[in-house]
């Protein structure tokens, strides 16, 4: 039982992680036209900068935070599905 809602919890975070982009800063839309940088492309060390400073309040904050877990536990091929079916990994260097 807990193991499921477990799973379910995870599930959603992941659809939604999948789903969100950045919406602001170095690796937003003003810079990644039309809508940001995924949040599963994001680099370690982006992430780990708000986790020295702060996360973003609300929901984004939560998905950042995440995603920061994620990557520095070593599971960022999790995301691999979702750039496979996007075409790829994010180019951040031009």
């Amino acid at each position: 039982m807990i193991e499921d809602n477990l799973r379910d919890w995870l599930a959603a975070d992941l659809t939604e992680i999948v789903g969100t982009f950045m919406p602001f800063g170095r690796f937003g839309p003003a810079k990644f036209p039309p809508h940001g940088v995924p949040l599963f492309d994001l680099p370690v060390e982006y992430l780990s900068w708000f986790a020295a400073r702060g996360w973003p309040r609300g929901r984004l904050g939560e998905l950042l935070r995440s995603v920061h877990q994620l990557k520095v536990d070593g599971c960022d091929e999790i995301f691999d599905k979702f750039r496979r079916a996007r075409g790829g990994r994010t180019a951040l260097r031009g």
